[in-house]
């Protein structure tokens, strides 16, 4: 029987029954349900209950493999006992002070010697923070105010950020190769959006002429090498490394945003492209799933808060129960914890790839390490390298009949068409997710 939209989303509400009721009177007390709205897809949200390993545990009582993980931030898996422990250990000591603890040292030392570009960093309460840090930062050191960033870019929710990251694609403003800024969000003061400056990924003819004309006014680029939020974009190796070099030519501030992509390699996707960036954002995983963001650059830059010329504090900044596990997680992720997960995704990559062009599904996964994209095009053969393509390509109505019918089978990915792996996950899971996968498509296209 041929799985239409219609039975994916009665199926979906029928196996989270508790769910939808707790959705609709959560209501009552949160705009929506619930604070995490990016959580919802279909009809509403799914509540968990308890996490385990590779999977999370709904009020349901149904067992979900996590190929969300709370947008890739828990790599190594839910409630893991190094993690456990390490947070426990610091609770009868306190875990709230003004002052400086050594966790905070020790996890900058580890972000250190691992990242090749980062010589201090500045912990922030999330990447949201951090990113807009990073900004005044670059903006402190060169004297400049607007920032550049690519179209389909997410780099958070401020104000300063917040543009052009989700478009409206019945609308596009501007052409391909010159995208105007426009509000994420009511709410955005126009003078913040006239503050960015709107790239086009790996188009670097575009991406030169647009840097160049506005190079006086420009403090910084700030960019993911693979985007995350907004769908993912690969960027090519090449186009990247002009970037670089043209950045140091203009004297502008290069920030590459790692919140998601760190957990490519030990020293984050940065150096598989092989590159040095000035300052790096990171998050999400540095913090062992408590909250956590940080700024990593070079001392040369970051001496602009040495002598308080930028400044820049918070209450929780440096908070030792994230940083205690933060250090717990990055003792976990060595080597062969890379080489695991990569391998895992380009198993998937491969298996699923070749399953659908044999059998000419204009389905396609795609990305460079355990965080990968998944699409269905409107036609076969379609390849996204721009957010525009992902936005003008893309079947919105398959993407949503997957995610909803990938959830109901026992899988929960990012709706939006990603999926992130964990360390937990056994060869067994992998195998049941392409297998879920093309069960799904072949019932999609009967």
């Amino acid at each position: 029987m041929k799985l239409t939209f219609q039975n994916a989303i009665s199926n979906f509400s029928e196996t989270f029954a508790l769910s939808k009721d707790k959705t609709q009177h959560g209501k009552d007390v949160i705009p929506g349900g619930f604070s995490r709205r990016t959580f919802g897809y279909g009809p509403h949200a799914i509540f968990v209950k308890n996490g385990e390993g590779a999977y999370v545990y709904t009020i349901e009582n149904r067992k979900l493999l996590d190929l969300n993980n709370n947008f890739s931030t828990n790599v190594v898996g839910h409630n893991h006992p190094a993690i456990v422990e390490a947070i426990t250990k610091l609770i009868p000591s306190g875990f709230s002070f003004g002052n400086p603890t050594d966790h905070e040292l020790q996890l900058a030392r580890i972000l250190c010697d691992r990242i090749e570009s980062v010589e201090q960093i500045k912990f922030f309460c999330s990447a949201s923070e951090a990113c807009l840090g990073a900004v005044r930062i670059a903006r402190g050191y060169t004297g400049r105010n607007k920032i550049a960033k690519f179209e389909g870019g997410y780099h958070g929710f401020t104000d300063d950020l917040a543009v052009s990251a989700h478009p409206n694609p019945a609308n596009f403003p501007g052409p391909d190769f010159s995208p105007k800024s426009i509000p994420d969000s009511d709410g955005i003061p126009s003078y913040k959006v006239e503050n960015i400056i709107n790239l086009v990924q790996n188009d670097f003819e575009a991406t030169e002429s647009i840097l160049r004309r506005h190079a006086g006014d420009i403090a910084c680029l700030i960019m993911e090498l693979q985007s995350g939020a907004g769908g993912i974009v690969e960027l090519d190796k090449d186009f990247v490394r002009k970037i670089r070099k043209l950045t140091q030519e203009l004297g502008i501030v290069l920030i590459v945003d790692e919140t998601i992509t760190l957990r490519a390699a030990k020293g984050g996707l940065q150096e598989v492209y092989g590159i040095k960036p000035d300052m790096t954002v990171m998050g999400k995983m540095i913090g062992g799933g408590l909250p956590i963001g940080a700024v990593g650059g070079s001392k040369q830059i970051f001496n602009v808060m040495e002598q308080n010329q930028v400044m820049i504090s918070g209450t929780h900044h440096g908070h030792p129960m994230a940083c205690a596990a933060g250090i717990a997680t990055m003792q976990i992720m060595d080597d062969s914890a890379f080489v695991r997960l990569n391998s895992m995704a380009e198993r998937i990559k491969e298996e699923l790839n070749s399953w659908a062009a044999k059998n000419d599904y204009p389905f396609v996964v795609f990305g460079c390490f355990s965080v990968l994209g998944y699409a269905f095009t409107k036609e076969l053969g379609q390849k996204i390298t721009t957010h525009r393509d992902y936005w003008h390509k893309i079947d919105d109505s398959k993407m949503m009949i997957y995610a909803l019918e990938m959830a109901t089978r026992g899988y929960y990915p990012v709706h939006r068409g990603q999926i992130g792996l964990t360390l937990p996950m056994t060869d067994e899971d992998v195998t049941g997710y392409i297998q879920t996968t093309k069960d799904i498509i072949s019932e999609m296209y009967a």
